[in-house]
């Protein structure tokens, strides 16, 4: 099941992090969809060793909002979600499109804090292929 949940805000210095869903209920595989502040969204994921990953939620090929219903698995040992769109699969810790390596989704950290988990609405900066 997708959830769509709305963003509180925990200001932490200059960074801002939304609180996406309690821990508990994010289930292993499954996605869930984050509005940020800004209107953006990310697609927030738990793979089954137990590790968080967000990446954007917009579909790049389609721009349709449906990262967070994506089929997570796992290429080669990478972490990966599949677009339930036309299919083309995301590395999960890079954003980077494994079908068409010049397409690439921003990334976010994500974090456990007080049964919470967390989205960095700020994106991170390691790569801009697009």
């Amino acid at each position: 099941m997708t959830t769509t949940t709305l963003p509180t805000r925990a200001d932490t210095g200059t960074d801002v992090w939304v609180a996406a869903c309690p821990t508990n209920s994010l289930i292993p595989e499954r996605g869930v969809a984050v509005l940020l502040p800004n209107g953006d969204q990310v697609a927030l994921f738990r793979t089954h060793d137990n590790t968080l990953y967000a990446i954007d939620n917009i579909d790049p090929f389609t721009n349709a909002a449906v990262l967070a219903r994506g089929i997570v698995g796992d290429r080669g040992g990478e972490p990966t979600v599949a677009s339930p769109m036309l299919k083309h699969v995301f590395a999960l810790r890079t954003g980077i499109c494994l079908d068409n390596p010049d397409v690439a989704q921003r990334t976010h950290r994500v974090r456990e804090h007080d049964g919470q988990i967390h989205v960095r609405a700020q994106p991170d900066q390691h790569h801009d292929v697009r």
